[in-house]
């Protein structure tokens, strides 16, 4: 097989080699059912046991508790921030950490069916710190309070996730885990819902994944889609209408390859969590020590997975895209809201495809001195 470039897209983002191989090689036939898995019914039985053996491998990967809901579900992470807030709000207050772009479209939208409010930002320093837990200003009475654990755009990861009960808050924390699911640990004692986007970690886009705390459900407004109720979903195991079936598979695919992961005695996602801090480390060390590259984010709340970083001199992007794309190194330009550059690491680029990326930027800052 022919050595695929790197791809530092954020999303969607590439996946595992194993996986796209394994999906080729079944792709007219799954399993002798004598069908691509895009043509089964999803109420078939072979459909059935692809999203089952989906959902236990995905409980096992990331140690979810019985008491949690695992569901999948359409609309990516942006239909989210609708659909929580039409499940969760009853149309009263909810609180948000406004740590970057995602979390601000997640209050804008939030504000069509509920009193949403920002108890913290950092607007004021550009996105680049993460507001102490200890500042944030909570509502007594919030239905949850929202947080955005990694910034895709603007690089910024809350590496713990806040206590909201040692705050004095009883409201349930809502997480955007869209773009560092599955690269680390999740401490489900503090959380109450989280959901992401499979395009970034799990899979391809299509399929959006809900992992929710049992007594949230059936909250939703009158005005929520009988499709997009929790409670409905639940009790209809992802299945009340139609799910994306070949996304599903892909994810459970990808949640296979998960497990077979092994690094320093470790296996599945805690192997994942080794290697997305050597990853991270190897870039984010290159650049604080460059003249020529820089990031803008606090050094405690600098993301694993998404590395935002600046030439000096503007003037070069173009030429420094231009010799990335020759040199196989694949979408790397930044968002068009923040500009610069940005490598996605996610859990499918592997340690070489950064040290690939460090020995290019190395090279073009010799010949701009």
């Amino acid at each position: 097989m022919m050595e695929r470039p790197y791809n530092f897209s954020a999303g969607p983002a590439a996946m595992p080699a194993e996986v796209l191989q394994q999906a080729a090689a079944e792709m007219l036939d799954w399993n002798g059912s004598g069908m691509s898995v895009m043509e089964m019914s999803h109420r078939g039985q072979e459909f059935g046991s692809i999203l089952e053996a989906a959902e236990r491998d995905l409980r096992e990967l990331l140690v979810v508790p019985d008491h949690f809901r695992i569901l999948f579900m359409q609309g990516g992470g942006l239909a989210e921030n609708a659909i929580v807030p039409l499940n969760l709000s009853r149309g009263e207050t909810v609180d948000f950490v406004v740590t970057g772009s995602w979390s601000q479209k997640s209050l804008k939208e939030a504000n069509r069916y509920c009193q949403a409010r920002a108890a913290a930002s950092n607007a004021a320093d550009g996105h680049t710190t993460l507001p102490d837990p200890a500042t944030w200003q909570l509502s007594s009475d919030a239905r949850y309070v929202h947080l955005c654990s990694n910034e895709t755009i603007n690089g910024i990861e809350a590496h713990e996730l806040p206590d909201l009960k040692a705050l004095g808050s009883d409201a349930p924390l809502v997480i955007d885990f869209s773009s560092h699911v599955a690269s680390r640990a999740v401490d489900w004692s503090r959380v109450g819902l989280a959901f992401g986007g499979a395009q970034k970690n799990l899979g391809p886009a299509g399929v959006t994944l809900v992992v929710v705390r049992e007594d949230l459900l059936g909250h939703a407004l009158k005005a929520c889609p009988s499709a997009f109720d929790y409670k409905t979903v639940a009790e209809n195991s992802s299945m009340y209408n139609t799910p994306p079936t070949f996304s599903i598979y892909m994810a459970g695919l990808t949640f296979q390859w998960l497990k077979r992961q092994a690094e320093g005695g470790l296996t599945g996602v805690a192997a994942m969590e080794a290697r997305n801090i050597a990853k991270a480390t190897l870039l984010y060390g290159y650049i604080d020590q460059s003249a020529l590259y820089f990031n803008k984010v606090a050094a405690n709340c600098r993301s694993r997975m998404n590395v935002p970083f600046f030439l000096r001199d503007e003037s070069r992007n173009q030429a420094f895209l231009t010799g990335a794309k020759a040199a196989g190194l694949l979408q790397l330009k930044g968002h068009k809201s923040v500009g610069g550059m940005r490598a996605s690491i996610y859990n499918a680029m592997p340690l070489e495809g950064v040290q690939a990326l460090v020995t290019y930027m190395r090279d073009f800052e010799k010949t701009q001195a």
